[in-house]
């Protein structure tokens, strides 16, 4: 009679043991799990900023006459649930030379910068091109 007791209790600890098995198999699971996705939504908050940065910088450089100076935007879009803002700032480039040393007049160093408020601080994403000050010009 004793021995269909003893393994009872030997059946009830393999499933108690199989049990929290399986608990922490699930536990890494479900952390990897929420890993991932907050590696996605980084990823697509990412291809947000880089999306508005490349046709911030398209509209700027596809300005007939550039002027110097710096000009700030408020876009509607959010990032983070926090809007964006978008400094373009365009300086000629005075003292540039072509590899024979001459100077290049007219060039301009456009700037892009995207400036939001995500997960507690001020994030910043810049993007900048160089152009001739006459290229759209007849």
């Amino acid at each position: 009679m004793r021995t269909p007791t003893k393994r009872r209790g030997f059946l009830l600890m393999e499933v108690v043991l199989a049990i929290g098995i399986f608990a922490i198999a699930a536990t890494g699971f479900a952390v990897a799990l929420a890993r991932t996705a907050d590696a996605a939504a980084l990823a697509q908050r990412r291809m947000q900023i880089t999306r508005i940065l490349e046709s911030s910088l398209r509209e700027a450089v596809s300005l007939p006459v550039l002027e110097e100076g710096t000009t700030t935007v408020a876009l509607q879009e959010e990032i983070g649930g926090a809007g964006v803002e978008i400094d373009t700032t365009i300086e000629i480039l005075s003292e540039l030379e072509n590899q024979d040393g001459q100077l290049l007049q007219q060039m301009f160093r456009i700037e892009v910068a995207a400036n939001w408020y995500e997960d507690g601080e001020w994030k910043n994403e810049t993007a900048e091109t160089w152009r001739y000050g006459r290229l759209y010009q007849p």
